[in-house]
């Protein structure tokens, strides 16, 4: 498919057609990069994605205690002042 670079306020940019956006899963923020044919648009990867699950199947299993006993140090005698 071919399309026209267009000026956009004081940038230049190249009109998608909305069935590319989709057939290629892009939305909100993309990744822009020079590749040696021109510049390539990604996904941008969202940051832990699935986090949310993973922790909730973590916690059903009672997998979700502390790894280590907590080390005591001298601010758990001195660091406090309790009334």
């Amino acid at each position: 498919m071919r399309s026209k670079i267009v000026t956009i306020g004081n940038m230049r940019g190249v009109p998608i057609p909305e069935p590319l956006i989709e057939e290629a899963g892009l939305a909100g923020t993309v990744n822009l990069r020079i590749v040696e044919s021109g510049i390539l648009i990604e996904r941008a990867p969202v940051p832990r994605v699935g986090w949310e699950d993973d922790a909730r199947l973590i916690r059903n299993r009672g997998d979700d205690g502390l790894l280590d006993e907590p080390t005591p140090t001298a601010f758990d005698d001195t660091g406090w002042v309790w009334e």
